[in-house]
């Protein structure tokens, strides 16, 4: 769901306590430089982010994603509290089917995104990590009494992504390749209790998998020793997914941002813009319908030097926006980032320039994702 910029992961402020992730002995004794990020330290890289992202869109890449906030929430009517939270149609999801949702506040700007899945008796989200302390206390605040909400922190969670992680994984764990897309369910690993989604952020087909810390080390072993799979790191897995065109929390959404600007209208479907109901569902709907005063684009630059968050997008020599993410493509050998800009400066097509130390770079509004998704869908 995140990984940090280059840029943003950094060394630790005196006095802030960094936690260390299940794998951390796992990543250092393969050569892993380890940075700060989410308040963990957790892999930036191993041999190299330009080679660890070349080798997950051919191969498959190991993800350790154990800072995310792993949540059970159950009790009665369980579905109808989260519908009064979340934008989504979380009433019709069906049991081991998972849907991208978001946290509103009451304008509509965005507190988290998440992912949602309903299980046999609960759900189960996936929510940032530098933001799950937060998520848990606004869902303590919003949800009834009755619910019961629990904090998984005791699973690991992995993320093998790329055309042969289904190769790789169904070696140890048979029985996932009949998932699709968006899909989940209870397997085991090693004997250890699994909880698999076919899902993942780089654009690839890949998995995400739950399992107890103190199992993460062996299955971690296990699944990187088959010959489709390396570790990869967080530097890696931001580059893949901006190729991807997903937004990154704290970067491309944020508080300040609604769904509508932020293009995320799969995430508010028909029903729920049509009967509101949810934080926000005032002002997000009628973006909706109206057109929001922003919009996040894709942005091809012309040349080798990329535009990082923050640098000011101009129409004609007049400011109309900025950089939220950033940086060069692996794949396509050239910078490409995403950012938001005026609507009105928003067309597929529409040239813009780009400061970047100093220089005003050439960029044209380019179709996101810059690198075509390949998930696995029902029926494909």
């Amino acid at each position: 769901m995140s990984a940090p910029d280059r840029d943003e992961a950094s060394e630790p402020d005196i006095g802030e306590i960094i936690q260390t992730l299940p794998l951390d002995h796992w990543h250092r004794a393969r050569g892993a430089r380890m940075v700060s990020f989410a308040g963990y330290h957790m892999p930036i890289q191993y041999e190299g982010i330009t080679a660890e992202h070349i080798w997950t869109r051919e191969s498959a890449g190991l993800f350790d994603v154990s800072h995310m906030g792993q949540l059970l929430i159950s009790g009665d009517d369980v579905d109808h509290a989260l519908e009064k939270l979340l934008p989504g149609d979380i009433l019709n999801l069906g049991v081991d089917r998972m849907r991208y949702s978001l946290l509103l506040d009451d304008q509509g700007g965005i507190l988290d995104d998440l992912m949602v899945t309903r299980r046999a008796g609960d759900f189960y989200l996936v929510v940032n990590g530098a933001t799950k302390a937060d998520d848990i206390a606004h869902l303590h605040e919003h949800l009834p009494e009755q619910l019961t909400l629990n904090h998984l922190d005791e699973q690991a969670l992995l993320a093998l992504q790329g055309p042969k992680a289904a190769d790789a994984l169904a070696r140890v764990c048979p029985g996932i390749e009949g998932l699709v897309f968006m899909g989940a369910g209870a397997f085991e690993i090693m004997g250890a209790p699994a909880w698999i989604s076919r899902s993942g952020y780089t654009g690839e087909d890949g998995f995400e998998i739950s399992i107890p810390a103190g199992d993460a080390e062996q299955i971690a072993s296990l699944i990187s020793a088959q010959p489709e799979v390396k570790p990869i790191g967080l530097g890696a897995r931001d580059s893949l997914r901006l190729e991807a065109g997903l937004p990154l929390y704290g970067h491309d959404l944020d508080p300040e941002t609604d769904p509508a600007m932020a293009g995320l209208g799969f995430a508010v479907p028909r029903r729920r813009r049509a009967e509101g109901g949810f934080p926000g569902a005032t002002i997000v709907c009628r973006h909706f319908a109206e057109g929001p005063p922003h919009k996040r684009v894709g942005l091809v630059l012309n040349g080798r030097l990329p535009a990082r968050e923050g640098a000011p997008i101009l129409d004609d020599g007049v400011a109309v926006g900025r950089v939220t993410s950033g940086g060069f493509s692996p794949s396509l050998q050239r910078p490409i980032a995403m950012g938001y800009v005026a609507a009105a400066s928003a067309a597929l097509g529409r040239p813009l320039q780009i400061e970047v130390r100093g220089k005003r770079l050439e960029a044209v509004v380019a179709p996101m994702p810059f690198v075509p998704h390949r998930y696995v869908r029902q029926g494909s």
